[in-house]
């Protein structure tokens, strides 16, 4: 942890400083581990139990700590569009739409021409009119 005390005005210094005096009086309270492991064994001896026995295997940190599931990996899909100048630019139609047809819609090609003949259909536009505004004619 870095603090840069030059930048800290006289408020967050004394409350830096009242802090750190806390938490040093905690920590100089507190007994050293080894000692507290012993005393838990001997302990956990007297009424004919091994440590290994009461919290298992694993430390007692890795016990409490939650365990996260395995996240899922996204799907791989066939590419839909193909850059005819460079046949490496593909682009599946899932997520943004990459620089290479960005550019080359920008400039008057259509988005259909990138199609790769054969194994792909456009990418279908989302029809909702939610949000959208309509014009209403009144007669």
């Amino acid at each position: 942890m870095n603090i840069d005390i030059d930048k800290l005005g006289l408020r967050e210094l004394t409350a830096l400083l009242s802090a750190a005096e806390q938490r040093k009086q905690l920590l100089a309270k507190r007994r050293p581990a080894a000692q507290v492991r012993r005393q838990a064994a001997a302990l956990a001896a007297q009424y004919g139990y091994t440590i290994e026995e009461l919290f298992g295997h694993r430390p007692v940190a890795e016990m409490a700590a939650k365990k996260r599931s395995p996240r899922r990996k996204p799907s791989k899909v066939a590419a839909k569009y193909r850059d005819p100048d460079n046949k490496r630019n593909t682009w599946s139609g899932r997520g943004r739409m990459p620089r290479w047809l960005a550019q080359k819609t920008k400039h008057g090609r259509s988005v259909t021409d990138f199609l790769i003949p054969g194994l792909a259909r456009p990418t279908a536009r989302k029809t909702s009119s939610i949000g959208r505004r309509t014009l209403i004619k009144q007669g």
